[in-house]
């Protein structure tokens, strides 16, 4: 099969003839440690990890399809104020935060490291915000999407690995303009305020969206949310249905029209009690899955059988411990893995403490049990 195949009749219940290798992405200090552990410096470390694990390695790559959904202009990066261990800046999307002065604005723009910040200012307060917001997001900008999207859609006609569209789900978005506290306190507070934004981040991506879809059939469509914590959602699931549902739905219709096969979406957290609601609005495939904040892959299977798929689920902190632990936590899952619709994988960035022999250990395990070796 190729890459393509294999990835779609994975998460579609299908047959195929082995499982994504898809262990995981490691941060910039992991990769660090693992150059000190081994991983030679000029090396690409997947394809010298499965040469490791005597795999050949994944072919997924190719031409795939880049709409700029982000704000256009962009704000003023800038330092504010230094102290004595910290920087307070203002990043891209317009936010006054403080960080750690061992990290740059390279680390607001990308998720290479874990950057902890603190936030103290959010560009979106009130309506006037919100009205001057909506001037940086025209859909019609025509860098938003390629230029020669026509003759990229017949290039793509014929592909043999996976493309799709990522962009934003309407509770990150949210998030990024108004901050979480912001947010969640405007969902009692301010509602008319709320559904405006939702209700334009939804025809925005919309007209994005259709834009693509009008050349290129896409093999899916990922948002991204983040709205759990560890034995939470972030809002309830009446208050996501009502609010979020909506904007779900309608991206629904658009990849629908398109005859895309996944509507996925991620978000960090224990997300039980937000599946029904993602389910019902037309989502089938979620991740990361972290196992710290109770996501369990066979409980979730038994609640929820093939309506819903999975990618993640691997417990990162039995990476870490390897031996034992490590091998109990592949056999735990692989019932899962037999049963179809789930692509295992560690459930979030590879921290720093797996080890450069731990990544190689849980490598080979989880080469086994997708059907590597």
């Amino acid at each position: 099969m190729t890459s393509r195949e294999r990835f779609l009749e994975t998460l579609l219940f299908g047959k195929p003839d082995r499982i994504p290798f898809v262990p995981g992405w490691p941060r910039e200090s992991t990769l660090k440690r693992w150059r000190a552990e081994g991983l030679p410096e000029s090396a690409d470390w997947l394809r010298y990890l499965c040469d490791q694990i005597g795999i050949e390695p994944p072919n997924d790559g190719g031409p795939g399809v880049q709409i700029r959904h982000t704000m256009i202009p962009e704000f003023e990066e800038k330092v504010i104020e230094e102290k004595e261990d910290s920087i307070i800046v203002q990043d891209w999307k317009g936010n006054i935060c403080e960080i750690s002065n061992q990290f740059d604005f390279t680390y607001l723009r990308s998720a290479r490291d874990f950057c902890t910040r603190k936030w103290i200012k959010c560009p979106v307060e009130s309506w006037d915000d919100w009205e001057l917001m909506k001037t940086r997001y025209d859909p019609e900008d025509p860098s938003r999407v390629p230029a020669d999207l026509p003759e990229l859609g017949k290039q793509l006609a014929e592909r043999d690995h996976v493309v799709g569209v990522h962009v934003h789900g309407p509770f990150w978005q949210l998030r990024e303009w108004m901050g979480f506290e912001g947010l969640c306190a405007a969902f009692l507070d301010d509602a008319d305020l709320v559904r405006d934004m939702i209700g334009f981040w939804t025809d925005y991506i919309s007209v994005l969206l259709s834009k693509v879809t009008a050349h290129v059939r896409l093999d899916y469509f990922y948002i991204s949310e983040d709205m759990a914590y560890k034995q939470h959602a972030m809002i309830s699931p009446e208050m996501t249905r009502s609010f979020l549902g909506p904007c779900y739905s309608a991206w629904r219709e658009t990849v629908d029209a398109n005859d895309c096969p996944l509507y996925m979406v991620d978000s960090d957290g224990y997300v039980g009690e937000l599946i029904p609601v993602w389910i019902e609005s037309g989502i089938n495939v979620t991740d990361p899955m972290e196992v710290a904040a109770g996501n369990d892959m066979g409980e979730f299977r038994k609640s929820f059988g093939r309506t819903i798929a999975f990618r993640g689920g691997v417990d990162k902190r039995a990476i870490a411990k390897g031996g034992e632990v490590m091998s109990r936590e592949l056999a735990r899952l692989e019932p899962v893995v037999r049963d179809g619709g789930y692509i295992p994988g560690c459930d979030h960035g590879v921290p720093s403490d797996v080890g450069w022999s731990q990544m190689i250990e849980y490598a080979d395990g989880l080469a086994r049990i997708t059907g590597w070796k």
